[in-house]
């Protein structure tokens, strides 16, 4: 689909409206009803083309590749924004697909100075995932109050994540909330694909207190940096625990190619801790990629937060991005504060070390 660009216009500075719980409840379900879209979307391709195709490369943006399983859902979000957003809550789309320099509004037309939201989004995150039907994607979305380019994570106030299946499941997952509420405010549900039916879903981190026997690992997905971001991981684990102190390994891995994937693990409890620090590997050793983990991946963390769980910069401080597509983001996220009190020191000493 051809994007329209209206010229790119600083935002007023005047603060967007307050609005009410009942409102902000109709636009997590409005984030909710465009993700049911893009998951039927991509079904019904699934189903009458060959899955081969999806793998096809459609276009290499500054952000990241596209590929033709993309544009599926990206037909399916620009077709629903025109129909189903409200006129008087005018705003700015921002996805994967969507170039730096494009500004898409809705309604059509409006100018960016008059939009109240921000609306980023990750029609597919884990397209290489789902694109071979090796495991779930994600729909990724939330909305923050408008600023303009100083709009970031921390302005996020609603969000919803919904799975993406593979051929051969019948159950998908979506997550929703709004900032504030906590556990009791976020909307959990395990949704049956083949007759719509649904069930409340169990959002419960972790709360063992230390890794033994348990998930944990930093994202290395690609060969760049590789080795070097194993050898980092290798150096805390042999720091807590001692490499090699048992006959049987204490820690297990689990690469899901996928930051809402990786979120998704740690609210239900298969996780104990997930981090990515490819930004600083890759920089480090030069490489020039795009493989990074981008805003548009990790706006959903704000339901890791509202489940009990944590997501941060990796030295410790407030994970607070501008909502863009093309800022590098190194994130690290774990069940439980016992947890990420025990690796914190050593993770700065270490990124020190090899950064």
């Amino acid at each position: 689909m051809t994007l329209v660009s209206t010229p790119s216009v600083s935002p007023s500075p005047v603060s967007p409206p307050e609005f009410s719980s009942a409102q902000l409840h109709e636009l997590r379900l409005l984030l909710c009803a465009l993700q049911d879209g893009i998951r039927s979307a991509l079904v019904t391709a699934r189903d009458t083309e060959a899955a081969a195709d999806f793998a096809a490369i459609a276009a290499v943006t500054e952000a990241d590749t596209i590929y033709e399983i993309d544009k599926i859902s990206e037909e399916t979000i620009f077709s629903w924004f025109e129909t189903n957003w409200p006129a008087q809550w005018p705003v700015q789309l921002v996805m994967e697909g969507i170039e730096e320099d494009e500004v898409v509004t809705f309604p059509r037309g409006t100018t960016l100075e008059r939009t109240v939201w921000k609306c980023i989004l990750d029609p597919i995150d884990g397209t290489r995932n789902i694109m071979y039907d090796k495991r779930s994607a994600w729909a990724l979305g939330a909305l923050a109050r408008q600023r303009g380019p100083q709009t970031r994570l921390s302005d996020v106030v609603v969000a919803a994540m919904s799975e993406l299946p593979t051929a051969k499941q019948w159950r998908a997952d979506q997550i929703s909330g709004i900032r504030g509420g906590g556990a009791q405010g976020l909307v959990a549900e395990m949704l049956d694909i083949r007759g719509g039916q649904s069930a409340p879903l169990l959002l419960r981190p972790s709360q063992a207190r230390d890794f033994k026997h348990g998930f944990a690992s930093v994202a290395r997905f690609f060969p760049e940096g590789k080795s070097l971001l194993a050898k980092l991981e290798e150096d805390l684990w042999d720091e807590l625990y001692g490499l090699g102190s048992t006959t049987s390994p204490l820690v297990f891995d689990d690469q899901y190619i996928a930051s809402g994937g990786q979120i998704y693990e740690l609210m239900v409890g298969h996780d104990r801790m997930l981090g990515d620090l490819r930004p600083m590997a890759l920089d480090k050793l030069g490489f020039k990629s795009s493989l990074v983990c981008h805003p548009y991946d990790i706006c959903t963390a704000m339901l890791l937060q509202e489940a009990g769980g944590i997501i941060e910069a990796p030295d410790g401080s407030p994970l607070d991005i501008p909502l863009d597509t093309v800022t590098p983001v190194a994130w690290m996220g774990y069940a439980n504060e016992t947890l990420a009190a025990q690796v914190r020191p050593i993770l700065r000493r270490l990124m020190q070390k090899y950064f």
